[in-house]
Parts: structure tokens; C-alpha cells; sequence
């Protein structure tokens, strides 16, 4: 359900012009049965763009040529980035957006698991949705691997399975047999479709069915989809939009 504390009073016909992914989205959250509460429409419309930004950006890497694996044979543009002991540190005197953006125009010098695609989109998406100076600002120092993240990204993980197109879930494989297929992180792309890095665009009968394909040998336990969903704080970002 959405809840518009005070409604700019041209928001009935923003709203009316909604369509695509964004009606898509839209409908989502309003069909909801958790409460969505914003303070303006902008705040609502902001949501809608960024969550559309994140299955864009979900959709570009998977076509950018970034390979998958461990941290151990990972690799980062250096130009851009310096390995350290726990992950990716920008290098001195880069422009954060300059960073980001080479992952998609350069995706063959990369190389990660899924946990990290998943912090690389959402940072695409934020790129994407606010003001480019205020991203350097914010994200300067940038830390990537895994899911190290910088606190002004705002992500939050909750419990409940009312997932919305641009959220994060996580199905896990119990016995997996090499631990970089322990699960496979997923961004919700809507109309019952998730992109995970590594196993690519399916259904979540289609992740399950892959993951299983990837567990010990004699192994009857099936991966599963945890009840649970990771997205932005949507709200804290709309204050740095580019519109």
C-alpha cells in the first residue's frame, strides 16, 4: 500500500503517466501489504526511477563481459582500483563515477562473484538517479567486495517474501560444493524474473534447478529462496536526485 503524506497537486496525473517498468513497479507497491510511506510524491516517483535503474543496471552487466569468480582470482581494472586483503580500494585522485562506469565500459577487466555484482548495480543505479557531484562526494573511498559498501548507499535487508522489482534476494544452496556456489545473490527484475551473476537471467525455479546442478555429489538437498529482500533507502537517496 502507498501512503503520500502530502501530495504535491499535480501528483495524480504524474502518477497517471507512469508506464512500462515503472507502472510495473508502481503497481507492486501499491498492491502491497507492506505500507510504503513517503513525505511527497517526488519521493514516491524517486523510488520508482531508481528501482527501474537497478534492473537496467542488472541487465548491463550481465551484458558487459564481466567474468565470475572468487576472490582469490578475482581482478579490477588498475587503472582504477588496487586489491587490498578484503577488496577493491579506488585509487587516489579517481572520480568515483569514473570507477563505476569503467565495471561497464571496460567489463573484461573485472572479474568478481555475485555478492559484489549486486553492490556494483546498485551503485550504477545510484550513479544513474543523482547528481554526479554528489555521488563523488558520497562514495569517495570507495571499498568494493562482497558486500562492503559505503553506509551513504543505504542499503537495508529485511524479512518477508513481498519482493518488489529492483530488490535483492539470496537463494541458498545448503550443499553446495564449491563455496562460491554456497547461494547466488538475484536482483528481482519483475514479471517472476531474477538476474544473478554467474547463473544469469531465470526464473526462481530456474535459479533453484541451477544451483542444484552445483552441490555435492549424492546431495538431496535442494537449494531454496530465504524469505528475505535487500533494497536502498530510497528516501535518504531522493535528496541528492538529479532532477
Amino acid at each position: 500500500m502507498i501512503i503520500i503524506r502530502f501530495p504535491e497537486a499535480a501528483s495524480g496525473q504524474k502518477l497517471q503517466k507512469l508506464s512500462g517498468k515503472q507502472r510495473e513497479i508502481y503497481n507492486h507497491l501499491d498492491n502491497s501489504l507492506t505500507m510504503f510511506e513517503y513525505d511527497s510524491t517526488f519521493q514516491l516517483l524517486f523510488e520508482i526511477r531508481l528501482r527501474e535503474k537497478i534492473i537496467a543496471a542488472a541487465l548491463k552487466l550481465k551484458d558487459a563481459s564481466v567474468a565470475f569468480t572468487s576472490f582469490k582470482y578475482s581482478k579490477f581494472n588498475p587503472v582504477y582500483w588496487t586489491k587490498g586483503p578484503v577488496g577493491y580500494l579506488l585509487n587516489p585522485n579517481v572520480r568515483p563515477s569514473d570507477a563505476i562506469s569503467d565495471i561497464y565500459e571496460n567489463g573484461q577487466e573485472y572479474a568478481f562473484e555475485c555478492s559484489t555484482a549486486m553492490v556494483i548495480i546498485f551503485y550504477k543505479a545510484v550513479l544513474d538517479s543523482i547528481r554526479v557531484s554528489d555521488f563523488n562526494y558520497l562514495f569517495r573511498g570507495l571499498l568494493v567486495w562482497n558486500w562492503n559498501y559505503d553506509p551513504d548507499l543505504a542499503i537495508i535487508t529485511l524479512e518477508g517474501n513481498e519482493f518488489i522489482p529492483g530488490d535483492v534476494v539470496y537463494f541458498m544452496n545448503p550443499d553446495f560444493e564449491k563455496p562460491i556456489w554456497r547461494g547466488e545473490n538475484a536482483v528481482v527484475l519483475g514479471k517472476g524474473l531474477y538476474y544473478g551473476h554467474g547463473i544469469g537471467i531465470g526464473t526462481a525455479e530456474e535459479m533453484i534447478e541451477a544451483l542444484n546442478t552445483l552441490r555435492k555429489k549424492g546431495s538431496t538437498t535442494s537449494a531454496f529462496m530465504l524469505q528475505q529482500h535487500s533494497r536502498l533507502n530510497f528516501k535518504y537517496l531522493s535528496q541528492f536526485s538529479d532532477r
